[in-house]
């Protein structure tokens, strides 16, 4: 690594204004109502912005990238977002008072490439037809148990140009993988989603064979993480969620060589919104207890209607927050989500793509989502997410934010 002095200088001027935003009292304050939060003890609902469409949000070439070396350019890169969206749409984000740096591990796959057909090439959001390759029985063997490295002198280099770089404004900590422990998000990707629908009405015992042998090849990773204790314990986020709380997931852990048993891992089988709550026991809970129980918590579910099947969500080990999105029934699933989750609302970004921005209709969503927690005594939190557009108009998010602000308060009131 070889930094220019312009590029120190401007890692070092973007570390300076993003620590004292995070050494701020503001945002001692956000982290303490996340644990509060966590903990089941809500002092008002916590809301975040995530998934944002970065290339419609610079408003003044603050986003642009200038350092030369591609990993600290990366370190630059969400440097620059993180102080952009504390100055702009905060909501209840709170930053972490060092600089994260990624470690240098390196992962071999399980075996299989995606294999697609792209429409509208180019586009930021494309649509995709997906090949099938586990077709057969013979193809499960495909699925191989992934091989991971950690590249030690790379980190030992890493390490010291950031410390140098940083010396004096902000200390620096590595993060390690955080797992997607959703196996049907994969599995789509390998077979395309009719190809399981199909499959799980004629061919239910393929399904099992691709589901065991991807499980086992999982717990596999999973082995070879915590053997190395790179498992991400710094970033303080899980799936769009702060997960800030008052003591460790695990008493005794060490800080120096995390596993997974010591974080967050988040899961979700979104292609199972559109099957049977019996289908969705069958070929998904057996799989995922063995996996969640390799953890110290889970955050689950993303896109798909979970309230007609929370009872069956609730037979998972480690689960401690539950995704409530778009086209789940809010009323039905504050009603009969065990008050030992939090209750993670999605608000449609849907309101944000329209001709013109509604400022009273995201109101009033935001305002019967909070009502419907409160009335049920749910612990909620508003993760506003998956935003494909705002039609270049990133006012409209920095206006959302406030109005989830707003709002947020005013329920404790």
């Amino acid at each position: 690594m070889n930094l220019l002095a312009k590029d120190i200088e401007t890692l070092r001027e973007l570390a300076s204004r993003y620590m004292t935003y995070a050494l701020s009292e503001k945002n001692d304050e956000k982290r303490q109502l996340w644990k509060k939060l966590n903990a089941l003890n809500m002092q008002k609902p916590m809301v975040t912005i995530h998934q944002i469409p970065w290339h419609e949000m610079d408003v003044d070439g603050f986003l642009r990238c200038t350092v030369s070396d591609p990993y600290f350019r990366g370190v630059e890169n969400e440097l620059r977002r993180q102080i952009y969206k504390w100055e702009h749409m905060p909501a209840d984000m709170v930053l972490n008072p060092y600089i994260n740096l990624p470690r240098p591990v390196h992962n071999t796959g399980f075996g299989l490439s995606i294999k697609r057909t792209g429409f509208d090439p180019g586009q930021h959001v494309e649509s995709f037809l997906f090949e099938d390759q586990l077709a057969e029985e013979d193809d499960v063997a495909k699925i191989l148990n992934p091989h991971l490295t950690l590249d030690r002198d790379e980190e030992a280099e890493i390490l010291s140009v950031a410390e140098k770089i940083f010396d004096g404004i902000a200390p620096v900590r590595l993060r390690g993988i955080m797992l997607h422990s959703g196996l049907w998000d994969q599995i789509t990707f390998w077979k395309g989603v009719e190809n399981c629908y199909i499959d799980l009405l004629d061919r239910p015992e393929l399904i099992h064979s691709i589901l065991t042998r991807y499980t086992d090849a999982f717990l596999s990773q999973i082995d070879q993480i915590n053997s190395l204790g790179v498992y991400d314990v710094t970033s303080n986020e899980c799936h769009c969620s702060h997960t800030h709380a008052y003591s460790p997931l695990r008493e005794g852990a060490d800080c120096e060589h995390p596993t997974t048993y010591d974080g967050w891992t988040f899961s979700m089988a979104q292609l199972f919104t559109s099957v049977s709550p019996s289908v969705n026991e069958e070929f998904e809970v057996p799989y995922m207890s063995k996996i969640f129980s390799r953890f110290g918590a889970v955050y689950y579910g993303c896109c798909e209607r979970l309230d007609d099947r929370l009872h069956i969500i609730d037979r998972m080990p480690n689960i401690r927050k539950i995704s409530c999105s778009p086209w789940s029934d809010r009323e039905h699933f504050a009603e009969v989500l065990p008050r030992k989750y939090v209750m993670s609302v999605k608000p449609t970004p849907a309101y944000l793509a329209q001709r013109s921005f509604d400022e009273e209709v995201v109101r009033s969503d935001l305002r019967r989502t909070i009502a419907v927690a409160k009335s049920n005594g749910q612990s909620l939190e508003l993760l506003l997410k998956d935003i494909t557009t705002v039609k270049n108009a990133p006012q409209r998010l920095w206006r959302w934010s406030e109005i989830a602000a707003e709002e947020t308060l005013n329920s404790v009131l």
